[in-house]
């Protein structure tokens, strides 16, 4: 399972923000662009997302051209099964 990330620029009505949806692309969410931790903004958005899911593990993020994928691993988690 994945989330993948996108920025949304400001327009007259809403500030700027940062949209997560799963990779399937059935569920999403939208988050205010967070400008006091800008650096972690997408990881913000892909933990709200997996939070509205109740998935538990971790999110490893990784960036695209357009925003970040955060693959989702869940626990418990076996690392001799996912190494490659």
């Amino acid at each position: 399972m994945a989330i993948i990330t996108k920025f949304l620029s400001a327009t007259t009505f809403r500030g700027a923000r940062i949209k997560a949806t799963t990779g399937n692309g059935k569920h999403s969410v939208t988050i205010d662009y967070p400008y006091e931790d800008s650096r972690n903004a997408h990881a913000h958005a892909a933990l709200a997302l997996a939070r509205k899911l109740g998935w538990q593990g971790s999110l490893i993020e990784g960036g695209t051209a357009t925003g970040s994928v955060f693959v989702y691993v869940p626990l418990p988690c076996h690392p001799e099964q996912h190494t490659i």
